[in-house]
This record gives C-alpha cells, structure tokens and sequence, in this order.
C-alpha cells in the first residue's frame, strides 16, 4: 500500500483512544511519570469516569510542541 492511500485510509478511521497505560507505553515512561504530569497540567488527558484516556494524536503533537519540560 502506498503512503498517500495509508494517509487516507488512516484519515477516515476514528482514533483510537488509550489507558494511562498505554500512553505511558507509547511514551517510554512510568505510569507515575504520567499521573504527576496530569496532575501538573502538563499532558493532554480526558476523564471516562474515574480513568484516564488519552488521543495519541494530541500527546505526540505535545511532544512535538516541546512541552514535556519537567
């Protein structure tokens, strides 16, 4: 497949949502590196009730912003 139609095919599919696990998975860090950065306004999270979901689109493009300073 080539890159433009997996860039269509990847536009029209919804994104998939993640658990703080995962995010911190995707984020090579510890699932309490993520909490104290949610807890510190620092990553962009949701609430689903008691738990935490993430887009990864949104974290990657806060990485790429540079806001993950400490």
């Amino acid at each position: 497949m080539s890159n433009e139609l997996e860039n269509q095919v990847a536009e029209q599919m919804p994104e998939k949502w993640v658990n703080l696990e995962d995010i911190a998975e995707h984020l090579s860090v510890s699932t309490d590196t993520v909490r104290t950065w949610i807890k510190n306004g620092k990553l962009p999270f949701y609430r689903a009730g008691k738990r935490y979901k993430f887009k990864i689109s949104e974290v990657d493009e806060w990485l790429r912003s540079g806001r993950i300073t400490e």
